[in-house]
């Protein structure tokens, strides 16, 4: 069942589109936000809100690779994989902070602290390697500055 909040959320949402199926993505996102991730139930509540069916949302769930449809760390960190960063360093990244982390990309610690995620593009090529935690960006990465930023986040 959704909240009061996401409810609220949802429908601010909403009456910027011209269709209520058009809100799909932001309202995943809004739940979310509030719960961590989207389960099979809220992915039912939120569809039969939106008037859609369950496949059709659980579509959009899957195919948006920011939509966590299982449990996620506090935070979320994101690795550029795209040829720029591969270019500048990428391997380096994913695999100290593998090491450092104790986990491979697409696991989460077992304090449920950070979960490790490949992503196509973060959109800063001219700053590779880069990772996002959350909704902040990191650029020009090396073990020193990965284990600064990674100490700001408890």
């Amino acid at each position: 069942m959704l909240s009061d909040h996401e409810l609220k959320e949802i429908e601010a949402e909403a009456s910027k589109y011209g269709s209520r199926a058009a809100v799909c993505i932001d309202a995943l996102k809004i739940v979310q936000r509030f719960r961590g991730w989207v389960d099979d139930d809220m992915v039912r509540a939120v569809a039969q809100h939106l008037g859609m069916s369950p496949d059709e949302l659980d579509s959009v769930a899957t195919f948006y690779n920011l939509i966590f449809r299982r449990p996620a760390g506090r935070h979320v960190i994101l690795v550029c994989d795209s040829v720029s960063c591969w270019i500048m360093g990428y391997g380096s990244v994913r695999d100290y902070l593998r090491s450092r982390l104790g986990i491979a990309l697409g696991e989460t610690t077992a304090d449920g602290r950070f979960t490790l995620l490949p992503s196509a593009c973060l959109g800063a090529c001219d700053r590779a390697p880069v990772m996002m935690v959350d909704e902040q960006l990191y650029t020009n990465l090396d073990a020193e500055s990965i284990d600064d930023l990674l100490a700001s986040y408890t």
